[in-house]
Parts: C-alpha cells; sequence; structure tokens
C-alpha cells in the first residue's frame, strides 16, 4: 500500500527569475494539481525544489 509521496520539482532559473515567486507558487501548487487532489485524502504527499 502506498502511505506517502515526496516529489522534487528540478528547475532550472533563467537569469532574473524571481525565486521569491517560484517559492510563493510551490507553496500552494498541489491544491490545484489534480493527481494530489485525487489522492491527497489518503497519500502523504510532500514535494521540494531543487534549483539546477
Amino acid at each position: 500500500m502506498l502511505k506517502r509521496v515526496h516529489v522534487t520539482y528540478r528547475f532550472s532559473p533563467d537569469e532574473g527569475t524571481d525565486r521569491a515567486k517560484v517559492e510563493r507558487v510551490h507553496g500552494f501548487h498541489a491544491e490545484h494539481c489534480p493527481v494530489a487532489r485525487s489522492i491527497g485524502g489518503s497519500v502523504e504527499i510532500t514535494t521540494g525544489i531543487e534549483y539546477v
């Protein structure tokens, strides 16, 4: 049985990318993700950003 999922987003920002905006969007994106919404009640979902 699947109990938890961790997703790491690998992001290559362009020069001038507003990292504060990226972090803010990352903070609420899961509530709008169809997959996260469908399994979120029974599976723990965590996410992170890796800047490459």
